[in-house]
């Protein structure tokens, strides 16, 4: 391993954008704000993996599209995640058929186990450069109880023969080159991305195929015009036939209803500096992407240059900072010893959209509106997918009773401002008794 000693003042970016990922993904795609009136068959608000998945296939199949996102591309979540590519959902496979019935919840399962192919299939049709590694994913149990979880997927997955396995805790120290756990479930489906060079390709992808793309364009009003809609912006507007609300945890003006639904989570990384030798050929030495089965958790993954980056709930602002930074100094020593000394060079944070039953939904906000929100999580593989399967059915080439989710209104989540502060302050709370102990 590389010596080093942690320098002063080391961080070089702050923690309200993309850290890592914004200085080592290839450089975005020329864009512009829109500045004129404009048609389209579909708007597309928001240029994260879903509105760019689905301007992509839209445009692929001859569709005028036109996408507005207020910052840069990838901005929210889509450039600010672990970059786990995970198949399913947070929930336990027999829970999706009783959540939403037999069958839209085994549509959902099956959709969702094969949605990192399909994001691994763009990456190679398209080119893009991402990172790409597909050698699985790494769910960690902690103690008894959290092998008893993995123990409950392992089986239910393999009911419907996934490719999943259950490792004991010997395995497991020899995937993720610590015996802090008690075992893990070995996903074979997924991998892992730079998930903003990843949003960035998906962008220059939908441009190669006919799509416009205008950023640092706020859509601040829809209004209806003659059967279409009109979506209007500060210097400029588009209208079209259909939009695509994509948007999902950072909704801000448009659409407040699915604000109101969700509960922000918010989640931070730190990155260390690149390492080499015996860090590099010990720990997660196949370079699986890993986190843990603790309701407040811990994930850790290795990107390209070999920083090791690692995450979990809350954000970087206030005393979180200073709270979360110290865990995860303590938490990167106790996993891995060896890294004791190795100074963090980017910390990050961003938000999740939170349903209550920790699925997604599927809108329809107006006659002329449809979107997707509520990825808990899980943003990459089901944006991708789920951004194809909204061209579909613009396109006509899915009904409404052959969606993924019932079609449905968004619900106000009661104490939602109440949820989010105890959020916040909850994970500062564990992540202070983590250290104490």
């Amino acid at each position: 391993m590389r010596s080093v000693t942690p320098p002063l003042n080391v961080m070089r970016q702050g923690t309200d954008g993309q850290g890592l990922w914004a200085e080592t993904a290839p450089a975005a795609p020329k864009t512009a704000s829109i500045c004129d009136a404009t048609t389209a068959d579909v708007a597309i608000v928001g240029a994260g993996f879903t509105g760019l998945s689905a301007a992509l296939h839209l445009s692929q199949a001859g569709a005028k599209v036109v996408v507005l996102e207020a910052g840069e591309i990838g901005e929210g979540g889509s450039g600010r995640n672990v970059g786990l590519v995970n198949a399913g959902m947070w929930v336990l496979p027999e829970t999706l058929p009783q959540t939403l019935g037999k069958e839209h919840g085994e549509r959902l399962l099956k959709l969702l186990s094969d949605a990192p192919r399909l994001v691994f299939d763009l990456i190679k049709k398209h080119g893009i450069a991402c990172d790409l590694e597909e050698t699985g994913t790494l769910h960690c149990a902690v103690g008894e109880r959290g092998l008893q979880e993995l123990d409950a997927r392992a089986r239910q997955w393999a009911a419907r023969g996934v490719p999943v396995r259950l490792l004991d805790g010997k395995e497991t120290a020899e995937k993720i080159g610590s015996d802090a756990y008690a075992g893990a479930l070995l996903d074979l489906r997924a991998g892992t991305v730079q998930p903003l060079a990843y949003a960035r390709g998906l962008a220059e992808a939908a441009l190669a195929s006919g799509a416009q793309i205008f950023t640092n364009s706020q859509a601040i009003r829809i209004v209806p015009q003659n059967g279409a809609v009109r979506v209007e912006c500060a210097n400029g507007h588009v209208t079209a036939e259909r939009v695509i609300a994509a948007t999902n945890a950072y909704t801000s003006v448009l659409w407040p209803e699915l604000r109101e639904e969700l509960v922000l989570l918010p989640y931070f990384n730190f990155a260390t500096i690149p390492l080499d030798g015996m860090a590099r050929e010990t720990i997660l030495p196949q370079r699986q992407g890993a986190w843990d089965t603790e309701k407040i958790l811990t994930s850790f993954r290795w990107d390209r240059q070999g920083r090791l980056i690692l995450g979990s709930v809350g954000s970087l602002r206030g005393t979180g900072r200073a709270i979360h930074k110290a865990w995860a100094r303590r938490t990167l020593a106790k996993l891995f010893p060896m890294l004791c000394d190795v100074p963090f060079t980017h910390a990050w944070y961003g938000y999740i959209g939170m349903t209550d039953n920790h699925l997604p939904r599927l809108h329809r906000l107006s006659r002329n509106v449809i979107g997707f929100s509520g990825y808990n999580g899980r943003g990459i593989a089901p944006g991708t997918v789920f951004g194809k399967i909204l061209a579909e059915h613009l396109m006509g080439r899915i009904s409404d009773e052959d969606l993924p989710l019932p079609v449905t209104q968004p619900r106000p989540r009661p104490f939602r401002a109440f949820r989010e502060t105890g959020i916040e302050l909850g994970s500062q709370a564990f992540h202070t008794l983590q250290m104490i102990r």
